[in-house]
């Protein structure tokens, strides 16, 4: 089992970058019309895979992409959770592509707003770590903020449900088998391939009869943007825990409902205290990064400043 990685500012940048590529995916999605959630899903299987590869090269994950295959010859039932970390993923970039064309968008971000709570919980209980005082305060405006949405709602939506409860499951399994890395997230992507192919092929055509000129062009872009919100995400994963890798998905949602509002869905009143508390743990997280970044600077200048002033030689 992997111990648990020290979080690192890299780490918060490839996180937080992951997370603004995403929610532009999530508007991306409406630009593939006519397509529907099942082949916009296949096409983003089908091309993320070969732009991964180019950046797992790019990176120097090759050799660990070879050290998997060998894990998956030699080690017993290495092979069956390599298949269920791949359908845990594939499910869920399914319904990330789906719900924004289904109208179902404000329910998946309900889900990322639950998610971060759903991984705390799971650094905590599966791997012992502690939150800081910030991320506590963190959580708890997170937890009021989503007790005034099931006041609202009174009852979880399956795509929210489907979210906060199928990721701590695939990320606690990427832990286990000491698989949080880049070359893993190859790995789930090209075991989803078969997948990606039935759902483009069951209509009996690539793309359909009234497709725009365009829409070839958009969907190469989408495997780009996907593949590298993945890398991203994957290259955070082994320099953050799982608390603050948790915490951080909160950057996410909020993005995912400035998307969803702009294609058309609604934020009804009632529901404003919900978003404000999320907000609010977002600027939480956000200054305290800012002050670790401070402190670790100030730290490195005063190291620097003790290391000249040993080198200065004493006048006799």
């Amino acid at each position: 089992m992997s111990t648990s990685p020290s979080n690192t500012p890299s780490g918060v940048a490839f996180n937080v970058l992951a997370s603004v590529l995403f929610a532009l995916m999530y508007a991306y999605g409406s630009l593939l019309t006519p397509l529907t959630g099942e082949q916009v899903f296949g096409w983003r299987i089908l091309l993320t895979l070969p732009c991964l590869t180019l950046l797992v090269l790019a990176t120097g994950y090759g050799p660990a992409v070879r050290a998997l295959a060998r894990r998956i010859r030699y080690e017993r039932h290495f092979w069956t959770t390599r298949l269920l970390s791949a359908l845990l993923l594939g499910v869920q970039l399914w319904l990330f592509m789906w719900a924004p064309i289904n109208g179902r968008g404000l329910d998946v971000s309900l889900g990322y707003f639950l998610l971060p709570i759903s991984m705390v919980l799971l650094g905590r209980v599966a791997f012992g770590e502690r939150l800081s005082r910030p991320q506590l305060l963190a959580c708890v405006l997170a937890l009021i903020g989503i007790a005034c949405q099931l006041v609202l709602a009174q009852t979880l939506s399956w795509p929210a449900l489907l979210v906060c409860l199928g990721y701590p499951v695939y990320f606690w399994l990427r832990r286990r088998t000491d698989t949080n890395h880049l070359a893993a997230t190859w790995l789930d992507m090209a075991l989803a391939l078969p997948a990606s192919l039935f759902f483009l092929l069951q209509g009996g055509e690539l793309l359909p009869h009234d497709a725009s000129a365009a829409l070839p062009w958009l969907i190469l872009g989408l495997g780009a943007l996907s593949a590298l919100a993945l890398g991203c995400q994957a290259l955070s994963m082994p320099r953050l825990n799982v608390t603050l890798f948790g915490l951080l998905i909160y950057v996410e949602p909020v993005l995912l409902v400035v998307a969803a509002v702009l294609l058309g869905e609604t934020i009804e009143r009632a529901q404003w205290p919900t978003y404000a508390a999320i907000w609010l743990a977002v600027l939480v997280l956000v200054a305290e990064g800012a002050l670790a970044l401070v402190s670790a600077r100030r730290a490195k200048a005063k190291e620097a400043g003790l290391g000249r002033a040993r080198g200065v030689p004493r006048r006799v």
